[in-house]
């Protein structure tokens, strides 16, 4: 379905949250790291509860070998900087999702490499959503728009 990439996440309770928000939706799931977190972590092991062996991931050393598995598809980047809302675009089965660090967004470089930076509707007085949050936002907005695609 999508391809929910998170750039060096730093909360284990985010990425296992992700991995469950994967796991019931169809989503594949590539972490880049360095990862702030062991994935035998209690907080990890606990928001992903047993969804996280159902989960399709892949961990990726860097951005570039990432990138690399993911050439040919639209990538989507997801950032408070965005110029474009996050529903205002038509996503496609193999759509790439990019989210950053929670405490660093993503870099330029990743931003320059984007089909789109996208944001989500927030109150203009905001700093920022959840990493988990911003992702089931983003993902449920596209699968919605691919009617539900696989789902019950």
């Amino acid at each position: 379905m999508f391809d929910i990439v998170l750039f060096q996440p730093e909360i284990p309770p985010n990425t296992g949250n992700v991995m469950r928000l994967a796991a019931n939706t169809g989503c594949r799931l590539h972490l880049v790291r360095p990862l702030g977190f062991s994935l035998s972590d209690k907080q990890l092991e606990r928001a992903g509860m047993d969804y996280r062996a159902g989960v399709d991931f892949t961990i990726y050393d860097d951005w570039e070998h990432c990138s690399k598995a993911l050439a040919g598809h639209n990538i989507y980047a997801l950032t408070t900087k965005g110029t474009q809302r996050h529903d205002s675009i038509r996503y496609s089965a193999g759509d790439v999702f990019v989210f950053g660090s929670e405490t660093s967004g993503l870099p330029a470089h990743i931003l320059a490499q984007a089909s789109a930076r996208l944001r989500l509707p927030m109150l203009q007085s905001s700093r920022s959503l959840n990493l988990a949050n911003s992702v089931a936002v983003t993902i449920y907005e596209a699968w919605r728009q691919n009617s539900f695609e696989g789902g019950a």
